[in-house]
């Protein structure tokens, strides 16, 4: 696997692919790659011959306050481990190869509807950072299927609907969320829990999964479940920021009954801010 931080030198490479016709699968990271990512990976060598992995912290989604620099940087054991699995090559730029003018005065794409709402209530301005980088990053690279997770299950819809709108020919693919034995979904931010703050997190999804058992009951409604998920989550030792029930596609708050949707929550445990999503 070859490491590229230079736009020139990943162009180049991808051009080679091009020249001969052969498919390429893009899966962008923030780095501190888990089982989760690499599962992203293993999925992407499934679309397309050539898999394209991005480590970059990017700062346009960070906000005043939040992780940036705490945020983990381990280039050299991701390095290893993409390799393992097959990826070819991994573009690992610096900031200012992204955002050659400064990260204030640039251009930032802005996706509607879809970015409002959950965690934009809480991370204002997170989603226009999102969709700027991956924009950026999908001109770099130039895929032909780039693959997230459903954990970030905004984000997801967030990309899928720039893709949509800006006519670009990639395929989003969401891959499922990864989960510890007891269900906590993987990410690199579990490691800010403590041991007793990391028993308690399992909470989330186990109350997650509950939501959805009682939607299928349709005994109460939707706003009703969310409220008593709230309490629930508060009373367990969780700062609970939001849980709803949503529309999958179109992330707006749905009644009982109405398919297909997604039971999202997001609250802070400690130093963590912990995010997941269920099926229904």
């Amino acid at each position: 696997m070859r490491t590229l931080a230079s736009v020139e030198d990943v162009r180049k490479v991808i051009s080679g692919w091009r020249l001969v016709g052969e498919r390429i699968a893009f899966v962008p990271t923030m780095g501190d790659l888990h089982p989760g990512h690499l599962q992203l990976v293993r999925h992407a060598l499934t679309r397309a011959p050539h898999v394209v992995a991005s480590i970059f912290v990017n700062p346009t989604q960070f906000g005043p306050g939040e992780d940036f620099d705490a945020y983990p940087r381990t280039l050299e054991s991701d390095q290893e481990k993409l390799q393992r699995e097959g990826a070819q090559l991994l573009f690992a730029p610096a900031v200012e190869t992204l955002y050659p003018g400064g990260t204030g005065d640039t251009t930032h794409v802005g996706v509607p509807q879809v970015s409002r709402g959950l965690c934009d209530d809480f991370r204002p301005g997170h989603f226009a950072g999102v969709a700027t980088v991956v924009a950026r990053l999908f001109n770099l690279v130039q895929p032909d299927i780039a693959v997230f997770g459903e954990k970030d299950y905004q984000q997801l819809a967030v990309i899928r609907r720039m893709v949509r709108d800006l006519c670009w020919p990639i395929e989003i693919d969401g891959v499922p969320t990864v989960r510890e034995a007891d269900g906590l979904a993987m990410s690199s931010r579990n490691r800010y829990l403590s041991a007793d703050e990391r028993k308690l997190a399992p909470v989330l999804y186990q109350t997650l999964c509950e939501v959805v058992e009682q939607v299928r009951a349709q005994q109460q409604s939707c706003r009703t479940l969310e409220r008593q998920a709230m309490e629930k989550l508060e009373q367990a030792g969780f700062s609970p920021e939001y849980v709803s029930i949503r529309h999958a596609q179109t992330l707006q708050p749905v009644e009982t009954g109405e398919m297909p949707a997604r039971v999202l929550a997001a609250v802070r445990l400690g130093k963590a801010r912990l995010i997941d999503n269920v099926s229904l």
